[in-house]
């Protein structure tokens, strides 16, 4: 035992000198970047006090075009908005922040205080496609917004831009109009989401037909979001999946390596341990957050966090002691005692983790009762059956290789050797297959998303509306849809010149 010790203490000092714990502390402050990170939310387009450009008879600034894939889930339009947004669940959108349109003091002088609406600025989104519904040459007018001689003829309204409803898409181009009032030289758009649920390239104009207001400026900026399917879960999923990629193809190397030369090097066996002991730390915490409900039954975990953490830091320090000694050490294996003083903490903390997994997993699935959430009821019932199963044969393969060893005192039977820990290795796989298959992204993924709505929405699909965009704001927005025919590629091609997607 003394002599194993001094092993072990000189193989730490060697570990140390060739910079090891250097690479190991850079490896996990990687690691722990990419989740830290904050997420992207979506393309940010922001106007800071800029001036609308003259088109024809109408003035117009290009607030943006991004490529934006369809919202596939819909929620219940009399669902009030929340400042979060937590009730597009992902979908895709279009909104509007702190729009607020200037115009100068001339402009505002010349209007009379006790009118309500003394000028008017539209917002039109437009799917490239329909391009040709902006304008009024198919009433054979080069004009964008209508004329008083257009006017006469009923289609179209005075000091509006010109648009015309198709009636295979008779939401697009969508309209959002702002007024001035009075004599006031500012007005603030309403803040607005307009959910997209046809795929296709999108371009936003701001634009006014009224002279008078020449010389205004936007300010404020639009979020383009293309839809979310995917939970954080399954990021997770995914760094386990990553992890254990990288710790078969270090395994094999070092194998190859011990085959050709007869030796092992020291390099690729500290790298393939530490993956396999980073895989075992990750996957641990992982199946105990899940059996939690985190992102399913509670968006986060508090300050258990903490406990979860220190967890499995103290996992990670036993398993990479022990999986250092048995692959660094000599060829032959370690003495009795020596094995159960490395492998008896690392056991004792998987008794923990199991333990732990499934008394969370009773409270998650008495939650899910309580609330009757049937679908994430049934999703985490079939989880449960899953790791009792695991754990079963967990408990008889220990069992049996208990009696493997006593029965082989000698190592005679050391060509079957080998099944021992290829049956671990086999469960893990099974096991995160099971686990993929759970939660395998799809086009209803988010309906295990945790909300902190009633979950009864989530048993029910919605479903599809027909129009082309859906509106969703605080407050009541006039919209209007004319029946108008026009082709306007000159206001495509001169927008595209002036603004060149303002995105950060």
């Amino acid at each position: 035992m003394v002599g194993n010790t001094k092993e072990f203490i000189c193989l730490s000092y060697d570990l140390i000198g060739n910079g090891y714990f250097q690479k190991l502390a850079f490896v996990v402050l990687i690691y722990l970047s990419c989740f830290s990170i904050t997420q992207v939310g979506g393309s940010i387009h922001e106007y800071q006090n800029q001036s609308f450009f003259r088109r024809s008879n109408s003035f117009f600034f290009h607030g943006g075009s991004e490529g934006l894939y369809a919202s596939k889930l819909h929620v219940d339009p009399n669902k009030k908005p929340s400042p979060e947004d937590n009730h597009l669940n992902g979908k895709s959108f279009i909104r509007f922040e702190s729009i607020i349109f200037r115009r100068t003091k001339e402009s505002a002088e010349k209007k009379n205080d006790m009118q309500q609406k003394t000028g008017l600025v539209e917002a039109i989104i437009v799917e490239v496609k329909d391009r040709e519904n902006i304008g009024g040459s198919y009433l054979h007018s080069a004009a964008i917004c209508c004329t008083p001689d257009l006017s006469k003829e009923g289609s179209c309204n005075v000091g509006e831009v010109i648009i015309h409803q198709d009636p295979n898409h008779p939401y697009s181009p969508q309209r959002i109009q702002t007024f001035f009032e009075g004599k006031n030289g500012e007005t603030t758009m309403v803040q607005l989401t307009v959910e997209i649920d046809r795929t296709g390239m999108y371009y936003l104009y701001f634009m006014f037909c009224d002279p008078e207001l020449m010389g205004t400026t936007i300010s404020g900026r639009t979020v383009w979001r293309n839809p979310r399917d995917i939970i954080q879960l399954q990021y997770h999923i995914t760094a386990v999946i990553g992890l254990g990629m990288c710790e078969m193809a270090l395994w094999y190397f070092e194998y190859a390596n011990f085959n050709a030369t007869g030796s092992r090097p020291m390099g690729i066996t500290l790298w393939a341990v530490t993956f396999t002991a980073v895989k075992k730390t990750v996957s641990r915490p992982l199946l105990l957050v899940v059996s939690m409900g985190y992102g399913v039954v509670r968006p986060t975990l508090g300050a258990v966090i903490f406990k979860v953490l220190l967890l499995g830091l103290t996992y990670f320090f036993f398993s990479e002691a022990l999986g250092l000694v048995e692959n660094l050490q000599n060829i032959n294996d370690l003495t009795g005692k020596a094995r159960l003083f490395l492998v008896l903490p690392v056991s004792l903390l998987d008794a923990c983790f199991i333990i732990w997994i499934f008394s969370a997993l009773s409270q998650t699935l008495e939650k899910l009762q309580i609330r009757r959430s049937m679908a994430k009821f049934a999703l985490y019932r079939r989880f449960t059956n899953t790791l009792a199963i695991s754990v079963l044969l967990s408990i008889a393969w220990v069992g049996y290789e208990l009696y493997f060893n006593a029965a082989d005192p000698l190592s005679e039977l050391w060509q079957r050797a080998w099944i021992i820990p290829a049956f671990w290795n086999l469960l893990a796989f099974v096991l995160l297959v099971v686990i993929c298959s759970l939660w395998a992204p799809s086009n209803n993924t988010t309906r295990y998303a945790y909300s902190e709505t009633g979950d009864e929405l989530e048993e029910e699909g919605f479903s599809l509306t027909s129009s082309g965009v859906l509106l969703t704001g605080e407050s009541t927005v006039k919209l209007e849809r004319k029946e108008r025919k026009a082709s306007n590629d000159d206001l495509f091609r001169l927008s595209e010149e002036l603004e060149e997607d303002k995105r950060e």
